[in-house]
Formats: C-alpha cells, structure tokens, sequence
C-alpha cells in the first residue's frame, strides 16, 4: 500500500520525511553532497546516506545543518521525530548531546567501557547488544554512536582528554578480530595532537571517581558542566560547586594515571596479547 500523502505530496513516514527535507534544502541552494562536507567538516558521504534514510545521523549533524540551511530547530524536530521514543539517543541524553556538540573541550573518565566517541562499530555493537538491544533499534543505536565520532574528526573538533581505568582495557571483546580493530583505531586515535589518552593502573588504589563515567565539559562561554553515568541513568550537572568538586576529583585522578606515552606502550602490549586467529 503506498504511503499516505498530504497536499506538499512528501511522505508522512518520519524517517523518509526527514531524509526528503534533507534533499530539498540541498538542493534549493544549489550545493553538492561534496560541498555540502566541505562546509560543515563532515565526510559527504554521511550526508549522502542520510538523504537516501540509511542513516538519520546524530544530533549535532543535524543542528549544523539547521544552522547551514538558515532552519533553526526544524532538521532537529524531524529528526526527533524520526528518531522516535526508542532510537537514536534517549530523552535523558539529549540536553546533554546538545551541550557537547558545542563545547570547546572535552575531559572523560572510563570505568569499564571506552567513551563512544572513540568506539569502533563492532565494539559498539557488541557493548550494545549486551545491554539486551536487538533488530532494527541496535543498528540504530550504533549508527547513532558511529555518528558521534565526527565530533573528534573535524577541523574544528574539540580537545579531548579520556583517562581509562586499567578493567577497560582488560574486557575485550569477544570477536578477537574486532578487539584488535578497536585497540589499533585507540593507537590511530591516540596520535592526534587534539586527543589524549591515559590508563589508570588498577594498582593506583581507590579514588574519587569509582562506580560510574565522568564527562566534563568546556562551554564557549567559559562554563564547565559535568555529566555522570552508570548503567542504568545518567545525571547532568551543572551547578558550580558540585563541578568543581567533581573537577578537583579529575585532576587528582589524572595524577595517578599513565602518561600518554606510556598508555601507548600499554595499548601496544594488550594488542600483543590479542589471541591470533587459528590457521586453516
């Protein structure tokens, strides 16, 4: 049965509306997918495959181009729409993905599992699938993480700085294959001059961030804001005191951890001990 249409004749489908809206405000104003990358700082391609509804891209994707285009709000309406209740990122998520798709730097702490900004899409998935997602709503959700990783790659992209307790590094996956993938892509990552990375040694003993992973984030207009989160919810926190507090946790924590050159030699090491695939 074909798709119900009103008088703009576009779909009334979320997903393919968004990915018509997509097409039409390119196209209005003359651009290529190429030039439209050029931009923005975005790979074009990832353009091309939201405008085909293979892809809805992430939120900050999406304020860009609402902001390009001269849309404020609407790309984002219609991507939340095609989003829906259960894909993409949760209604909890959302004030904190807008806050850190403009912010001017990044600081992160890991307990357990590498921050998705620098998850490969096998660890994603297999990080996901273990939180009991499935079908249609998992590929979702590693795209949408996938997504989040052009934050990192741009001209334009935030310093960021991730401390990773010892047990990270310690969980591999397990597809062999795909756990040597993901500790190569950290070592890849690990050479950017706007990227640091650290490991916290199990051996540094207890410390004031145990029990849940830590954001904090620089704001343009010079506000830190600090997000917590552990399996089950996450807490945005804004006010000054408890930031600071949280801030002065953090740099007591960065004390006791690898230098970036060590984490190196540390990375090169579990790779070593990445189980070779049996010759056939």
């Amino acid at each position: 049965m074909p798709q119900r249409r009103i008088i703009t004749g576009r779909s009334q489908e979320p997903r393919q509306r968004f990915a018509e809206e997509l097409r039409l405000l390119r196209t209005q104003r003359g651009d290529t997918l190429r030039k439209l990358g050029e931009r923005l700082g975005w790979d074009w391609s990832l353009f091309g495959k939201m405008e085909k509804g293979e892809t809805l891209g992430g939120p900050e994707v999406v304020q860009a181009l609402d902001h390009y285009y001269g849309t404020p709000g609407l790309l984002l309406a219609l991507w939340e729409l095609a989003a829906g209740d259960h894909t993409q990122f949760r209604e909890r998520y959302r004030r904190y993905m807008a806050l850190e798709a403009e912010a001017v730097s990044l600081w992160h702490f890991a307990v357990s599992v590498l921050p998705g900004l620098l998850q490969t899409p096998g660890y994603a998935r297999e990080v996901l699938e273990a939180g009991g997602l499935r079908g249609k709503e998992l590929t979702q959700q590693v795209e949408a993480r996938m997504s989040r990783r052009e934050l990192l790659l741009g001209d334009d992209a935030p310093t960021f700085r991730t401390i990773l307790a010892e047990a990270v590094l310690r969980t591999p996956l397990q597809d062999a294959a795909e756990w040597q993938v993901q500790l190569e892509y950290l070592l890849e990552m690990s050479d950017r001059q706007d990227l640091t990375i650290h490991v916290l040694p199990q051996d540094a003993g207890l410390h004031g961030l145990m029990g849940a992973d830590m954001w904090y984030l620089l704001l343009p207009d010079g506000r830190t804001v600090a997000y917590t989160e552990n399996g089950y919810r996450g807490e945005l926190i804004e006010e000054t005191s408890p930031v600071l507090r949280l801030q002065q946790a953090y740099d007591a924590v960065r004390d006791l951890a690898l230098s970036p050159a060590r984490t190196r030699k540390f990375i090169l090491q579990m790779l070593e001990e990445v189980p070779c695939e049996p010759s056939t």
